[in-house]
């Protein structure tokens, strides 16, 4: 429970509608799994720029979890609406290689 405790405070912080913010708590053989409701227009806060904001809270929650002898996962649910844009597709430069005589 701890756990989860942690999970909604962090999150009510960061969004702009904390009385959005739902936490379900799951126990599963794979340990236990958080699954995280927000407003439709806080979804790019939870998530962050190039999802930076929801790996540091991913990780948070691994440290509180060991600290509790638990594996701790988080789901984040994308409500309908949601403001957040398409996801970039990433785009590397192989120009450099792409012609060498091998």
């Amino acid at each position: 429970m701890q756990d989860q405790q942690f999970l909604e405070a962090i999150v009510k912080a960061i969004v702009n509608n904390p009385n959005d913010v739902k936490v379900l708590r799951t126990i599963d053989e794979r340990g236990v799994l958080l699954t995280l409701d927000v407003n439709p227009q806080d979804m790019g806060y939870i998530i962050g720029r190039s999802g930076q904001t929801a790996r540091s809270i991913r990780t948070l929650l691994k440290i509180v979890g060991a600290k509790n002898n638990a594996r701790v996962n988080l789901k984040i649910n994308e409500p309908e609406g949601s403001t957040r844009g398409p996801r970039r597709q990433e785009t590397v430069d192989t120009s450099a290689i792409d012609n060498l005589d091998i």
